[in-house]
């Protein structure tokens, strides 16, 4: 099995992290190097990777993505990245609009993807939120009340063995030709 096989296949969500151990600050900029040479449409790159690892916005982050009963274990993160999005270029708002397709969607979506699997590989546990109180986030980081925040992932040392994944057979979800 290739090393990129294997790397997906041990990428899981993980919820429960060392709330002790820190994350070397090199990992973290290899992390966000796979982030920025993220493909995206138009090569418009529609984001802005916001990093929270000082302790006390870590923890403050944290609760904010933990309210409402969900994700309690990201108050023990010690990295959220998160994730704002900006403008597209004109040519991928416009591709977008003939295509009635949002493309910064799409292309965040790819960018949070290389972020997890940078992590993996640095041998980091992450999860990707998408369910958070916003306004308070936003506030706690100073991102402006115009910005949209689509994504926290978290990342830390994982402290649960990695899990059997569980998905559909080929059978179901490929087809050749036509639907």
């Amino acid at each position: 099995m290739s090393d990129f096989i294997q790397l997906i296949n041990n990428r899981q969500s993980d919820r429960s992290f060392d709330n002790s151990r820190s994350v070397e600050h090199d990992k973290i900029e290899r992390i966000l190097e796979a982030a920025r040479i993220a493909p995206s449409a138009c090569n418009a790159q529609p984001w802005t990777f916001v990093v929270v690892d000082d302790a006390h916005l870590v923890r403050e982050v944290g609760k904010a993505a933990a309210g409402l009963g969900m994700n309690k274990f990201a108050k023990d993160a010690p990295v959220h990245i998160l994730i704002v999005e900006e403008s597209a270029n004109i040519t991928s708002k416009l591709g977008g609009k003939w295509k009635d397709k949002h493309f910064p969607l799409i292309d965040i979506g790819i960018a949070a993807s290389h972020i997890v699997l940078a992590a993996e590989n640095e041998n980091l546990g992450s999860c990707i939120l998408g369910w958070f109180d916003e306004e308070k986030i936003k506030a706690l980081v100073n991102i402006p009340p115009s910005k949209r925040l689509l994504l926290d992932i978290v990342i830390g040392y994982a402290t649960k063995p990695k899990r059997r994944k569980i998905r559909k057979s080929l059978d179901k979800i490929i087809r050749y030709n036509r639907y």
